[in-house]
């Protein structure tokens, strides 16, 4: 068999393998390519059947997708592990929101460095920021398993400018000196703090079910249901329960804390989660032909 390879961006022929099996696979089609252009290592290849079709899977037999002998290539540019931009991106808000918590001189002034709020409010959303990092943080070593090994290296800087920023943001103001306790006073906090507990414990319970979904080193897809552990029930409302209680923990801490930079944060993690929701809800519809149509993606009845 042979197979020409052309460049998804300008057609330009890259290169021709010959002798290719009938057997082979696109994850074979990487390694040829690889000898061939050693910078290319096969994390940051990307081969489709048209210019701006999508990447086709390891596991694809040739044949069966490039019945023309023509493949499109993409770079993908330098690629990093998932893991090491997860570690990086929740470890940074973990230690930049305690640095406004204490007070570092450099942030408040000399004159309120190290010192404590009165507030219990402050001390509560210190602990419910930090326990959600490192939940995060643990949930990456021991639950997370990747279908993908890397992603572009840009994501990095991203991922971390947004949480990083959002993190100090929120700190800033209430770990501020002239932060005021709620309207509704330890009333609101403590409702606050329950849902987030209840949300915090509702999205590491759809992230061991997921976890539990397949073994380690399977590529096998199942259609996810819950199990008996009740915080899984979301899933007979909604594809994606893990966004929703994700959501879910930060209306709880803005509802908490009654902070602007909180609120923000939220809304545009709900809009990104939808996103994120809505493409994962249209392929297990693709994906699995008897799959709940009684689901939504991410808001029970509603979206």
């Amino acid at each position: 068999m042979e197979l020409v390879v052309l460049n998804a961006r300008s057609s330009k022929k890259l290169a021709v393998f010959n002798n290719l099996t009938k057997e082979a696979t696109v994850a074979d089609l990487k390694k040829r390519y690889h000898e061939k252009f050693p910078d290319a290592y096969t994390e940051r290849q990307s081969f489709r059947t048209t210019n701006k079709g999508k990447s086709l899977k390891d596991t694809e037999m040739l044949k069966d997708v490039c019945a023309s002998g023509e493949i499109y290539y993409k770079d993908l540019g330098p690629q990093i592990g998932w893991s090491t931009v997860f570690y990086a991106e929740y470890a940074g808000p973990l230690f930049v929101y305690l640095m406004f918590y204490f007070r570092l001189p450099f942030i408040y002034g000399s004159e309120f460095a190290f010192t404590n709020s009165d507030l219990n409010v402050v001390h509560v959303a210190a602990a419910c920021h930090s326990f959600h990092y490192m939940k995060r943080l643990l949930e990456t070593k021991f639950i997370h398993r990747f279908s993908h090994g890397t992603m572009p290296i840009a994501n990095l800087f991203k991922n971390c400018s947004y949480y990083w920023t959002f993190a100090a943001w929120q700190a800033y103001l209430i770990n501020n000196p002239l932060y005021s306790a709620p309207s509704y006073g330890d009333s609101q906090v403590y409702i606050g703090l329950g849902l987030f507990g209840l949300c915090q414990l509702g999205n590491f319970s759809i992230h061991l079910l997921f976890k539990n979904l397949r073994k380690e080193g399977s590529t096998e897809r199942k259609i996810p249901i819950p199990d008996s552990n009740p915080m899984t029930l979301m899933f007979n409302f909604v594809s994606c329960p893990n966004y929703m209680y994700e959501i879910g923990s930060w209306i709880s801490f803005t509802l908490m804390t009654q902070c602007t930079a909180s609120f923000i944060f939220a809304c545009l993690g709900f809009y990104q989660m939808a996103v994120w929701a809505l493409g994962k809800h249209r392929n297990y519809k693709k994906e699995f032909h008897n799959y709940p149509r009684s689901r939504k993606a991410i808001v029970p009845f509603i979206l």
